[in-house]
């Protein structure tokens, strides 16, 4: 990507990112964020679909995209407590955001996006095989599991006010897909 793309996508980002302190997501117009970023609306439409798509975008760049080389590198839970942490910086625009719903709800949108974090991740570290004793278990699958257990635990922190702290919920988070059900089961 161009260095003028993404100085576009992330002026285009952050006028979104201020109309949602200001009013409900559902009302801001594609005019409201081109007119905050100082570009046209078919500048918008060269990059983005809609203004969900552009929220997805910044999920990928601003949350996820600063893990990937943590979870490259198996430091996984200081990619937590680095998504934990970038969410409680800019938990003004999350607290907003989250109440998205309907067919394109942040819900949806989050998932969607650490499910590709998570399917790329695991598709480099895959032989690409199915599991033998179990082909239904793929790296789809399991991305998609992990993705949906971790957008539910980040909106749900987010809902509840951000009450733990960011390493906190990374200790819970890792406490609860470290163990099987049973365990976790065994131990309440």
């Amino acid at each position: 990507m161009t260095e003028e793309k993404k100085d576009i996508r992330q002026s285009l980002a952050e006028s979104l990112k201020q109309l949602v302190l200001k009013m409900p997501f559902e009302k801001i117009t594609i005019k409201q964020i081109t007119d905050g970023a100082g570009v046209t609306r078919v500048t918008f439409y060269n990059h983005f679909q809609d203004k969900y798509d552009l929220l997805g975008y910044i999920l990928r760049t601003q949350i996820l995209a600063p893990v990937g080389i943590l979870l490259k590198n198996d430091m996984y839970k200081e990619a937590l407590i680095l998504i934990f942490t970038s969410v409680k910086k800019d938990s003004a625009f999350y607290r907003k955001a989250v109440k998205i719903e309907g067919q394109n709800s942040f819900d949806q949108i989050s998932e969607e996006c650490i499910y590709e974090l998570l399917l790329e991740l695991f598709s480099e570290r895959s032989s690409g095989k199915p599991h033998s004793a179990h082909p239904w278990l793929t790296v789809e699958t399991l991305a998609r599991y992990y993705a949906r257990s971790m957008s539910y635990v980040v909106t749900s922190w987010i809902r509840s006010g951000m009450p733990i702290a960011p390493e906190e919920v990374a200790n819970i988070y890792e406490y609860i897909v470290k163990r099987s059900l049973w365990d976790v089961l065994g131990e309440l």
